[in-house]
């Protein structure tokens, strides 16, 4: 754990020598990220802008816990700079497969982050069905934002209708830790229920979903 805490510091001192003398003293080593702060960067979408702001100085730790180690999570920001350019070269084919692979590995915010791209048709040709198949596996291991996504993509008409009342249960029942995320859920749970029987309304809206 030293070793990994002193290999970004002496990256970080590298770069500083390509530096102007007067910006030497200004810049200040940055440690590696941690599993639980790029959780966090991820979900309120701050990671490009703090990579940016750290001088760029952990790339090639970014870049080796990625592409040698495979951690999805470093995957995931190891993508997102390649696909928007980012203190690197913009490579959006190399980003997507990156977020693919991290998606592979159980990744629920690399599954949103694809069923985003397929909703959106950026950097991709827009495809919501498969947008709902990344979400889906991503929703069912209880990851909030992949749950508001399902619902989403529900209310919009696509996936299958054998599975909204499965999307509804899970957003109604779920915890959340804000109240603009709460209200985005209830709006987004009502346009979900304009589609569906009442009786599965009801059932859905059981603390343990019941066979029918």
């Amino acid at each position: 754990m030293a070793q990994a805490q002193q290999e970004p510091q002496a990256q970080a001192a590298k770069a500083t020598d390509n530096k102007p003398a007067d910006k030497k003293a200004e810049l200040k080593a940055v440690n590696i990220y941690s599993q639980e702060q790029l959780i966090e960067m991820i979900r309120d979408k701050s990671y490009l802008t703090r990579v940016k702001g750290d001088d760029c100085q952990l790339v090639q730790d970014i870049e080796a816990r990625a592409e040698v180690l495979k951690q999805p999570l470093y995957q995931y920001l190891w993508a997102e700079m390649l696909n928007y350019g980012i203190c690197v070269k913009a490579n959006p084919p190399r980003g997507i497969s990156l977020l693919r692979d991290a998606a592979e590995q159980g990744s629920a915010e690399a599954m949103v982050r694809i069923a985003e791209y397929y909703h959106d048709g950026k950097f991709v040709i827009q495809d919501k069905e498969r947008a709902v198949q990344y979400t889906l596996p991503a929703a069912a291991s209880g990851d909030l934002p992949a749950r508001m996504m399902l619902v989403r993509l529900f209310g919009e008409g696509y996936g299958s209708p054998r599975d909204y009342e499965m999307g509804y249960h899970w957003l109604y029942n779920d915890v959340f830790s804000d109240e603009a995320t709460k209200q985005e859920a209830l709006k987004l749970l009502m346009v979900l229920e304009a589609k569906m029987p009442a009786s599965a309304v009801e059932r859905a809206k059981q603390a343990h979903l019941r066979s029918r």
